[in-house]
């Protein structure tokens, strides 16, 4: 059990490389309490948030939207079709605007990377930031919530197996996981398309066929493939994907016993995993999802306590 004085406490999460492996285990700690029941004691003062999603979301927006309303915190609504974007007004200042009524965090993804640079070094805006996504950039709370699921599962990191495989070069969420997890101790394996992968990713793995790798890894991460981030030149068709990058229900067959399957969602099913596989018994997808909403209880905690 995390004492009071044991928590974290930030002023913002931008990025998971920012956080010390203190932190990051204080928040998968402080996640699995708030799975238990723990109730956050916010010594009676009101706070605000907001999620300003300037691209679509389900997972990441709902959760926070549920783990503000558990930690009782006021939701500001915002939807950027209906905003003062449409009327040409930057992010900046809708930021602005929202740190000048009272939000005390901001939640917010955007298809500009590193966006957040310009809000913390305004010294007018006091509101908190969490990242949910920065273009291709970094994915820290799918991160957090993925390392929490893992330590649920196996009670470290340390020598664990992990592949990702799929879509690396436009992933925010594998940027973010394999930083983290080669810093926990976790050896790290990559697969999929050769012009998905960049060679800056040689630091925290190695790259192989995923025939190679199926019966090594003690987590098997899919990623999904992101059209929106591509060109339209791929030449793959959805069942050709499957059959020579995806996890198949023959690949499968060759995992660990005790290795788990693990994917950010959305997923395109039969292109990235058979969909018999997305709800199967190694399947940690649904596991993925509930954690999210206990992750982000503690992130906001701590952001907010570190205002306070």
């Amino acid at each position: 059990m995390i004492h009071t004085s044991e928590r974290v406490s930030l002023k913002h999460l931008l990025t998971v490389e920012a956080l010390s492996d203190q932190e990051v285990m204080g928040l998968i700690r402080r996640g699995q309490e708030f799975k238990k029941g723990a109730v956050w004691q916010s010594a009676g003062k009101q706070f605000f948030a907001t999620n300003l999603f300037f691209e679509n979301s389900t997972r990441t927006h709902k959760s926070f939207d549920v783990a503000e309303k558990k930690l009782g915190l006021e939701v500001i609504e915002f939807e950027a079709s209906t905003s003062s974007v449409q009327k040409g007004e930057t992010l900046y200042d809708t930021v602005l605007t929202m740190s000048a009524i009272g939000v005390d965090v901001a939640v917010i993804r955007h298809g500009e990377e590193n966006y957040y640079d310009e809000l913390i070094q305004s010294k007018t805006i006091q509101c908190s930031i969490i990242n949910g996504g920065d273009g291709s950039g970094q994915h820290p709370t799918q991160c957090l919530l993925d390392l929490m699921t893992i330590y649920e599962e196996f009670g470290h990191f340390e020598g664990l197996k992990v592949a990702i495989v799929g879509d690396l070069t436009h992933s925010r969420v594998a940027k973010s996981n394999m930083q983290m997890l080669k810093r926990l101790g976790a050896e790290i394996y990559f697969s999929g398309p050769e012009e998905w992968y960049d060679a800056q990713f040689d630091v925290y793995g190695e790259y192989g066929q995923l025939d190679d790798i199926v019966e090594k890894v003690d987590v098997m991460m899919l990623l999904r493939v992101q059209h929106e981030r591509h060109d339209g030149t791929e030449s793959f068709s959805k069942e050709g994907y499957h059959q020579q990058y995806g996890l198949t229900v023959e690949r499968a067959k060759r995992l660990k016993k005790g290795a788990i399957i693990m994917h950010p969602a959305p997923i395109n099913r039969d292109v990235e995993l058979a969909d018999s596989l997305v709800e199967g018994i190694q399947s940690r997808i649904i596991q993925q999802m509930s954690n999210g909403v206990y992750m982000r209880m503690a992130i906001l905690e701590a952001v907010l306590e570190g205002k306070a």
